[in-house]
């Protein structure tokens, strides 16, 4: 089963220095039976692109509690045992892995284009009104989620945390 696992691009350096996400548990995200159900979808190529937009979303809230982070969401694609994976979390699309899980059995990384980062910005210091309804504050967050992710072979791991950082290079594709 394919998992996306929300980072920051400091936590995607960290995981690239150690060759690990996450600790003895991950909360990662996936084409769940309950996304399934809520997005009246059976449509696998659909599906995965749900659970993706949910760990950008799951993303944006870890750029929220770091301010000092780079303003991009950055999501990590791995390919775990369907058997590893409980799906029972209250949170629609959300999968709980054990961890850690090896960076190397990453299949794609996901990140924002420069152009997004005003956009996930003001998101990411919109989230507290947007959990309370604020429709100001859900429009500012739907903004940063009409940018598509672009993707990344996992060699390109360097260059994305260079890039992050001031440094030269990002191409990407897109997702």
């Amino acid at each position: 089963m394919r998992v996306y696992v929300p980072l920051t691009l400091p936590g995607l350096a960290e995981a690239y220095r150690t060759g690990e996400l996450g600790a003895a548990r991950v909360t990662a995200y996936a084409a769940t039976p309950a996304l399934s159900d809520w997005y009246e979808s059976q449509d696998s190529e659909e599906l995965e692109y749900a659970a993706l937009g949910l760990a950008a979303h799951a993303s944006l809230r870890l750029l929220a509690a770091d301010p000092a982070a780079p303003r991009r969401r950055v999501v990590v694609a791995v390919d775990v045992a369907d058997r590893a994976v409980d799906l029972s979390p209250a949170e629609m699309g959300e999968a709980l892995v054990p961890g850690p899980l090896r960076l190397a059995k990453a299949a794609a990384v996901h990140v924002d284009a420069g152009e997004a980062e005003r956009d996930v910005t003001a998101a990411a210091a919109a989230l507290d009104a947007a959990d309370k309804d604020d429709a100001d504050a859900l429009d500012t967050v739907d903004l940063a989620d009409d940018h598509d992710l672009l993707w990344f072979a996992t060699q390109e791991i360097p260059a994305l945390i260079d890039a992050g950082t001031g440094g030269e290079g990002e191409e990407g594709h897109p997702a």
